[in-house]
């Protein structure tokens, strides 16, 4: 069977996005980008790379997301690994960093959560005079995180810490985070993609979806220098909540939205 033949025969077992989704697996499998794809329409799929897709078909069938089964991500025009340890990076996370990169053009910025790097990574390639510390409680995150800044050109210091239980013992000018949020009673209505899939504890935000909104609010002042910026993404439901949190400390506290007009980020500048 020739490659044309398979990406149109998984287009039709596929559902949502099928004839993309059909390409992204073909692509994986035998190793081609695009490019290669089209002029190489009429080439003969070897036995093991037939056997490689329909595996894939299979799997992505079964609801697992095409993101980890093809262990990559775009994300603000840049390629990520992603794997089940972190969560996979969303579009609607590029308004947080298109936000940090407005805001500074050197400094020290701190990921906090960072999972995949998506969020420093992508900041310190734009804005290659930021110097970023990525956190992160996983130490499978943080491994998949320094793969990423090494294949996207970044440098930068990982540490592994539990946020909630202590926080680094120095000053930044940004704090950036994209936190679990999700209220717990909610966790069980996501997409089966989701809740059975992606990473737990990048997902539950307690009770309220607020734990660590209250605890990184509350620590900032510490590791922030005088007029330092802390800046979230929330959920689309949390903005007066959140930036309620921030009025304590900090001033010109904003919420921004994004493409679809959501409620997606909130800033603020600490008071100095």
């Amino acid at each position: 069977m020739v490659i044309r033949d398979v990406v149109a025969d998984l287009t039709k077992k596929l559902k949502d996005n099928a004839a993309y989704e059909a390409r992204e697996i073909v692509k994986n499998a035998v190793g081609i980008d695009n490019t290669q794809l089209v002029l190489n329409g009429n080439c003969e799929v070897s036995d093991g790379d037939f056997k490689k897709i329909y595996e894939m078909l299979v799997r992505r069938q079964n609801g697992e997301p095409l993101q980890y089964i093809t262990k990559s991500a775009g994300f603000m025009g840049l390629e990520f690994k992603v794997t089940p340890d972190v969560l996979i990076p969303r579009a609607d996370t590029e308004t947080l960093v298109e936000e940090i990169i407005s805001a500074a053009k050197s400094g020290k910025l701190i990921d906090i959560g960072t999972g995949a790097g998506c969020i420093g990574i992508s900041a310190a390639h734009f804005n290659p005079d930021l110097d970023v510390t990525f956190l992160d409680v996983s130490e499978k995150a943080l491994e998949i995180a320094k793969y990423n800044a090494k294949e996207n050109g970044v440098c930068g210091r990982f540490i592994r810490m539990d946020i909630l239980k202590e926080y680094p013992n120095e000053k930044f000018d940004i704090i950036a985070s994209n936190p679990p949020y999700i209220r717990d009673d909610v966790i069980e209505t996501l997409q089966t993609e989701v809740k059975n899939h992606e990473p737990y504890n990048a997902l539950s935000g307690g009770a309220d979806g607020l734990i660590f909104y209250r605890r990184i609010t509350e620590i900032a002042p510490h590791m922030l220098n005088c007029g330092g910026i802390l800046a979230y993404e929330i959920g689309y439901d949390q903005g007066e909540a959140v930036s309620d949190l921030m009025k304590k400390n900090f001033c010109d506290v904003r919420i921004i939205k994004d493409l679809c007009g959501n409620d997606r980020v909130v800033t603020g500048r600490l008071e100095k």
